[in-house]
């Protein structure tokens, strides 16, 4: 099987690599595959017929997106357009990485694959757009995963364990809860769902739901630190505050893997553990 992956200098892109490395995979980072270049696009998975996308390429940097609009669409939404282009002309199936940031976050209780999005930010607005671009293809699937981390790129697990090095206490928000994925933990199953061409909207995150100051307690508590110098505060206490809204509830609930009988990722405490102990050794 020929898999090519966008965004393959990320944290889910390093993952995949390891996935399909049984295959023949073309793992293309953002400056040997532009995705909001749509020529470029077409002539590069035309010419390397892929029998599957597997499509982590993104604009991520929250923030940045409220200023850099146009380029969040290009890349989020429009970039998504390319992609399916492409994979119909060649026959390739789609696998699209999405966001939490699409909802808005007031809901009482998870998330699931059924629920309206309806996002706050220039970000989840324009994941949302690139969602839409996918969700009627019936050889494409939308994966939406929340609070990345991995022992590749950069992340909050490497974050707090920087910080945790040079400072005594760290401050986290205890008012947004989530439920993080692990990035190997997702590509595992981005490999199944390749393999089985599985269509469709899926949540993808690991077992748990924890707000940022319980994750940042539980990585250092893996980490063998004292998790007592962590101290929760408010999103509205942040300085500065940050520009883009953050869904209060980012909960994830992954009905329909559960229902159609594909496996579920872990809790996210053993996959954080691995991720640890790799980071430290």
């Amino acid at each position: 099987m020929r898999v090519l992956i966008t965004g393959a200098s990320g944290q889910v892109g390093h993952e995949l690599q390891r996935v399909f490395a049984a295959h023949d995979v073309i793992a293309a980072d953002r400056a040997s595959l532009d995705v909001a270049d749509r020529s470029a696009v077409l002539a590069a998975v035309t010419t390397l017929a892929p029998d599957a996308i597997v499509h982590s390429a993104a604009f991520t940097a929250v923030d940045a997106c409220e200023t850099e609009v146009d380029r969040a669409y290009a890349v989020n939404a429009l970039g998504v357009r390319h992609v399916g282009e492409a994979a119909r002309r060649v026959g390739a199936h789609v696998v699209h990485l999405s966001t939490d940031y699409v909802f808005d976050g007031t809901k009482q209780g998870p998330y699931d694959e059924w629920d309206t999005p309806n996002p706050q930010s220039v970000y989840g607005r324009s994941k949302w757009a690139g969602e839409q671009e996918l969700l009627h293809d019936p050889d494409a699937t939308v994966l939406r995963v929340a609070w990345v981390f991995g022992v590749h790129g950069s992340n909050i697990v490497k974050t707090i364990l920087r910080v945790a090095a040079d400072q005594p206490t760290l401050r986290f928000v205890d008012d947004q809860v989530g439920r993080p994925t692990a990035a190997a933990d997702v590509a595992d199953l981005i490999g199944r769902i390749v393999a089985e061409r599985r269509p469709g909207l899926f949540h993808a995150t690991n077992q748990g739901a924890v707000s940022w100051y319980e994750f940042a307690r539980a990585v250092m508590e893996s980490a063998g630190h004292d998790p007592a110098r962590v101290e929760p505060c408010a999103t509205a206490d942040l300085q500065p505050p940050r520009p883009a809204p953050r869904p209060a509830n980012s909960v994830l609930d992954d009905v329909a893997l559960r229902l159609s009988g594909a496996p579920r990722l872990p809790h996210f405490r053993e996959s954080l553990d691995r991720v640890v102990a790799a980071l430290t050794a």
